[in-house]
């Protein structure tokens, strides 16, 4: 394995990290904004209204998208096992 292959391999692994986060960050924020414009809105100033929908968001997209997740880190696995074997 040469330098450039090393670094294709690290490069793929931060895609893989981006792929596998980016999701869930995203159902964070969407829910972040929609309770922060609310509350913007109603003038309700509750610092611990936004903790339970973003729990129950990010729980929700998680288990929609959980086979996903696997389904990518298997397929990077299986290629981190073959340039293993190939080398």
């Amino acid at each position: 394995m040469n330098g450039a292959d090393f670094l294709a391999f690290g490069r793929d692994a931060i895609w893989l990290t981006l792929q596998l986060c980016t999701p869930i960050l995203l159902v964070g924020l969407v829910i972040g904004v929609a309770i922060g414009l609310f509350q913007a809105l109603t003038q309700i100033q509750e610092a611990t209204l936004i903790y339970a929908p973003k729990i129950i968001g990010v729980f929700l997209a998680l288990l929609l998208l959980l086979p996903l997740m696997g389904a990518l880190m298997a397929g990077f696995m299986h290629e981190a096992v073959n340039k293993i074997a190939g080398m």
